[in-house]
């Protein structure tokens, strides 16, 4: 099996790097007779791929990309840049300027991979920051990945049962694995081999010596996009507005069931398989992607005004005086809201630009004590209002719920929450942390018992079919409700 690799070959890591003789896994021993768990492996990362030959720092490059991409995952960040016959990698825990504090890799080279990552309990351990690398008879092969592998842990028991020993405990390693043992000569024929056992939903940046690769699963699950480098060479990523920080152009989004190669003869394309529904999450236009990017030829901006306008109708009847977003994720919805009802946008809330984003953050107490670090509230805006409160989704209800009394606190006389989504009333299989059921509000109370338990005067979920509308899906030909439904 392959051998994972952190540093130079023959060499000492760089500065930064992690060796794996100080990258322990404690945990991974057991993981493989630990049968899957809903608190695992669901991960909301962010991917990018660069080719650019001739370019000089290929690796600031790279950061610069993965930093217009933070938003999608801040427990761990790692670059690995390579120049055929090396490959210099530098990972850590944290955010960016945390995991680069020592340096970013200094190799030469004429591509790199990066990653961001977003794990639940269970997952935040140095040995599972990616890129993964891994040396096999054909070469070395890197991976950035995001999504949720499916059927990782039948896969990966059967992997077991034939001696495969695994580093990490993320289902990522799978595919690696898979590829190792396809015995296929041609890398991209062993890459699609081993996305032939896998279900799920993914996003990849596959590094090898000669070229690079990227995947993007049949259903179209996790976003992807090729980009043209303004001196030449490509770039891949999880977003656009990764494109914008270092003046790439958009070319197009990656087709679901695609896989692009791109080498010194340029960028090839084939389609690896297809599936009979496609289904793109629909939180990305929802909350994940940033506002500013352009996701399947949709702008997330847009969208997000179109649920607030959406929103506005569905209010109907109701008196109100304000429109407040709760920031930044509602100012969208909230704009679009005012705009289609004609009540005045206000800032309510003012968010401290140095606290991440709770909804993302692994452990309950954090994402709880966050809520008054992060917002305080304009009591000069509030006082004496009835509010209408615009946030893009309810998920455990605790967050909501301080928010609400924050509001209540500065002096509002009425509150009623408005949100940008259906009710969430179903874990999420594919690599968004939704919790598990019995902790999704929704799930357990009707939408008036959400309403008398957050505190508010009335709750509004936008509905599925308004939802739809604002993406541009009516008939639901290409989103994924399942976490609704």
């Amino acid at each position: 099996m392959p051998t994972p690799h952190h540093g130079r070959p023959g060499g000492p890591s760089r500065p930064g790097s992690t060796p794996p003789s100080q990258n322990p896994c404690p945990a991974a021993a057991s993981w493989a007779a630990a049968p899957y768990s809903p608190h695992r492996w669901r991960e909301e990362c962010g991917v990018v791929g660069l080719w650019a030959p001739g370019t000089e720092q290929i690796a600031d490059l790279c950061y610069l990309a993965l930093f217009a991409l933070q938003h999608r995952g801040q427990e761990s960040a790692g670059i690995s840049v390579t120049n055929g016959l090396h490959i210099d990698s530098v990972k850590g825990m944290g955010l960016l300027t945390d995991a680069f504090r020592n340096g970013r890799p200094t190799l030469d080279g004429h591509a790199a991979i990066g990653h961001v990552r977003y794990s639940t309990y269970g997952g935040s351990l140095n040995c599972n920051v990616q890129p993964l690398f891994a040396y096999s008879p054909g070469g070395f092969v890197g991976l950035a990945h995001n999504g949720n592998l499916t059927n990782a842990d039948e896969v990966k028991a059967s992997l077991v049962a034939e001696g495969c020993l695994f580093q990490t405990m993320t289902d990522s390693e799978v595919i690696l694995n898979q590829m190792a043992r396809a015995n296929r000569e041609d890398a991209e024929e062993a890459i699609v081999s081993a996305l032939s056992r896998v279900t799920g939903s993914y996003s990849l940046a596959i590094l090898l010596p000669d070229r690079l690769v990227g995947v993007r699963d049949p259903r179209g699950y996790r976003p992807l996009c090729l980009g043209k480098l303004p001196d030449g060479g490509y770039i891949l990523a999880s977003e656009s507005c990764a494109l914008d920080a270092i003046k790439a152009e958009l070319i197009r989004d990656i087709e679901p069931g695609e896989m692009i190669t791109i080498d010194k003869d340029g960028v090839r394309s084939r389609i690896f398989q297809r599936a009979d529904k496609l289904s793109s999450c629909v939180f990305e236009y929802i909350y994940f992607a940033r506002p500013d990017s352009v996701l399947d030829g949709l702008s997330v901006w847009k969208s997000r005004f179109a649920m607030g306008q959406q929103l506005a109708r569905e209010f109907k009847g109701r008196e109100a005086d304000i429109v407040i977003p709760v920031p930044d994720t509602g100012i969208t919805a909230a704009l679009g809201f005012s705009r289609e009802s004609g009540l005045p946008y206000l800032e309510g809330l003012i968010k401290n630009r140095y606290v991440g984003r709770s909804f993302i953050m692994p452990h309950q107490l954090s994402r709880e004590t966050t809520v008054e670090m992060k917002l305080n509230p304009v009591r000069a805006n509030l006082e004496g209002q009835r509010v209408v409160l615009i946030d893009d989704s309810i998920v455990r209800g605790t967050t909501s719920a301080r928010i609400i009394s924050l509001v209540r606190r500065a002096g509002a006389r009425e509150v009623h929450m408005c949100v940008s989504s259906p009710p969430i009333t179903q874990s999420c299989n594919y690599g968004i942390d939704t919790s598990i059921r019995k902790e999704l509000i929704a799930s357990r109370m009707s939408v008036g018992e959400i309403g008398q338990s957050l505190g508010v005067d009335s709750l509004l979920y936008l509905s599925e079919s308004g939802l739809l509308n604002s993406v541009g899906d009516p008939g639901n030909e290409r989103n994924c409700l399942e976490c609704f439904s």
